[in-house]
């Protein structure tokens, strides 16, 4: 046989259970070679669940993922989270573990003819040597609906078992009846010192990092790479390796290189805020600064309102989410609240970013430090329930419009009492006709005024 057709022959890692053994004879060089020009980051991949960091929740001693890999029982699953916390990493040391076939394919460079032809060998590989395939999907959320459901039905059956990397929320990306078959795994950031202690090995390590290179890295610069990179493990490593290759380039290979804070500084420059303008990081945000308003917590307020801003959110949107937040949560316990907020937001609109901040600063704080009760809202959303859900009430007619000819003939507006010509003692009329009390002020701030006005002019109830 040809050399040429020898090193087209894939290489089989179990013989024993997978059929004849075909060798690669170029592999090695062909790994070797994309090794040395791979970045940092790549190249200090965890290649063992020893020396994967971070996940603990799902990935630590006797979690379910890890009893799913070590007794070889792996199922179909989507791994969420931000980048740079081991998804693709991840995905290559099942690789390593599993007995079954694996593929990887990334959604933006794959279309549904492709995903078919895969299919197909699975079916094959599976009917003539009983081995299961397991295609790793990186950036399945790129997938839409339609190329989806082509993985469906071999999913359903285990034909394939489906590995899904995606840094969208996958209940909003991902189609229900893929997403029911499979379980879902959140990636969280890495922790500064996880980062860190990466940082570290990566100096170390002459193998695969920088360790063969005279490094020095400071604490000072490696803590800064860790805070800044915001718990994405690959920019750390890829600030770092910024921060060597160009002053050995300025000094020379063989010299010794010094990575302090301010190399760190220079080489990681601004911080990147995780923030999806139309997803997760939108509204959990925006979650947070509404119930950091709601408990009374003017500092938690006002970080959730600066990240906000700082990420890029239109402040137009914030204005309108204060203005709520001072109907909904302060309402008549300080009436004030809301003319404050509609004031931010006017200003917002009218002077724009980054002026608009002041203005925004001061809502949020005032409706943080304001009393708060949300009874307004809870009357109107009653009132809207009885009214979508409950007989149509009619309008008695004592209150109908009487200023048209023939309405005292139809009776209307006949015996209506104003307010303004009985004592103010006097008991209110029923305007609503029906039992049903639908405001119930609390005791907190100008609602208690409003509760005892109420008390003394309602109508008595009937026993």
């Amino acid at each position: 046989m040809p050399l040429s057709a020898i090193s087209a022959v894939s290489y089989n890692r179990d013989a024993a259970t997978k059929g004849p053994l075909n060798v690669d004879l170029f592999a090695e060089q062909r790994q070797a070679n994309r090794q040395r020009v791979a970045p940092l980051a790549v190249r200090m991949r965890p290649r063992s669940l020893e020396e994967f960091v971070g996940q603990d929740h799902f990935i630590g001693a006797g979690k379910l993922l890890r009893r799913m890999l070590q007794s070889d029982r792996l199922t179909s699953a989507v791994f969420y989270g931000p980048p740079g916390t081991g998804k693709t990493t991840l995905a290559h040391i099942i690789a390593r573990m599993t007995r079954a076939h694996f593929e990887e394919v990334n959604a933006a460079a794959v279309g549904v003819s492709e995903v078919r032809r895969i299919l197909s060998a699975a079916r094959d590989r599976l009917e003539a040597a009983g081995q299961r395939t397991v295609l790793f999907v990186d950036e399945l959320h790129r997938f839409n609906r339609a190329q989806q459901d082509v993985l469906l039905g071999d999913v359903e059956s285990g034909l394939i078992i489906l590995l899904g990397a995606t840094t969208e929320n996958p209940f909003f990306t991902i189609n229900s009846p893929l997403l029911s078959r499979s379980q879902v795994f959140q990636f969280e950031p890495l922790t500064e010192d996880a980062i860190f202690d990466l940082l570290g090995a990566a100096v170390a390590d002459a193998e695969r990092g920088l360790g063969k290179h005279a490094i020095e890295l400071t604490d000072e610069a490696a803590r800064h790479l860790a805070i800044t990179c915001d718990g994405d493990a690959r920019r750390a490593l890829t600030a770092l390796e910024v921060a060597v290759l160009s002053q050995m380039d300025q000094h020379g290979a063989g010299s010794k290189v010094t990575v302090d804070l301010p190399v760190a500084v220079d080489s990681i420059q601004r911080k990147a805020i995780r923030y999806d303008g139309t997803g997760d990081e939108h509204y959990d945000a925006a979650s947070a600064l509404i119930k950091s308003m709601r408990g009374s917590d003017p500092d938690a307020a006002v970080y959730w309102l600066a990240r906000m801003l700082e990420a890029g959110e239109d402040p137009r949107f914030i204005a309108r989410r204060v203005v709520i937040a001072a109907a909904e949560d302060v309402g008549n316990a300080d009436p004030q609240a809301l003319v404050v907020a509609q004031a931010a937001a006017d200003a917002t609109a009218h002077i724009g970013y980054p002026e608009c901040q002041l203005p925004l600063a001061q809502a949020v704080i005032y409706l943080a430090c304001s009393p708060k009760s949300n009874a307004s809202a809870r009357a109107i959303w009653d009132a809207v329930r009885d009214v979508k859900d409950g007989r149509t009430l009619p309008v008695p007619r004592f209150l109908r419009d009487a200023h048209y000819p023939g309405a005292k003939v139809l009776g209307h507006g006949q015996g209506y009492e104003s307010p303004h010509n009985r004592e103010q003692s006097a008991e209110t009329q029923d305007y609503l006709g029906v039992d049903r009390v639908y405001y119930q002020p609390t005791e907190r701030g100008r609602e208690l005024d409003m509760a005892a006005y109420l008390e003394s002019i309602r109508r008595p109830k009937p026993d």
